[in-house]
């Protein structure tokens, strides 16, 4: 379930801590590229208050959440999908979930009804790490590495309490932390 090193298509899911990160605290992250120049993924589990129709209004659609994907160029949209043969120039990850795309041709085929709101997510911004920050960050035990066992419904994950799921597929420790209030003093 867990894995060493991370890899292009695995999931970082943030370690637990009483006082974290605001970008990253209770985040689960779909790593769409790592290499040794730097890593790029998406925060799947903090949805924003508006749609896609909010940013665009041409598109009559407002049943797609917009998410925020991380803490880099907040101010550009990104996608991921599983229906690369309706989008061209998208980039596979890994076991079916893709990663943009040709953005012209995504408009068209959302507002024709082609592509649903469980085919695809949008994102503000990514999550980036530079060569070799990642690595740092998982030797201060800030993210746990674990396969995709979800594959292209990994979409379908995308819900404020997937970081909660996954401490409890953790077991262990991470129990505890799974009911935990995510600011103590509610507690």
């Amino acid at each position: 379930m867990t894995a060493n090193k991370p890899q292009k298509g695995n999931l970082l899911i943030a370690e637990p801590a009483i006082i974290g990160d605001v970008s990253f605290n209770r985040s689960v992250v779909l790593l769409a590229n790592h290499s040794d120049e730097g890593s790029v993924g998406f925060i799947l589990n903090k949805p924003l208050t508006f749609t896609l129709n909010e940013l665009i209004p041409e598109i009559d659609c407002d049943e797609m959440q917009i998410y925020n994907g991380g803490p880099v160029e907040q101010d550009n949209l990104y996608f991921l999908h599983k229906v690369p043969d309706l989008i061209p120039d998208s980039i596979e990850i890994s076991n079916g979930i893709y990663w943009g795309g040709d953005f012209d041709t995504v408009i068209e085929r959302i507002t024709a009804n082609e592509i649903s709101p469980d085919e695809i997510r949008f994102f503000l911004g990514y999550s980036g790490w530079d060569s070799a920050q990642l690595d740092g960050e998982l030797g201060a035990n800030a993210w746990i590495v674990t396969e995709n066992n979800y594959e292209k419904d990994i979409i379908n994950k995308c819900f404020p309490d997937f970081w909660k799921e996954k401490m409890i597929e953790l077991g262990g420790e991470y129990l505890l932390w799974s009911n935990a209030p995510e600011n103590p003093s509610n507690n």
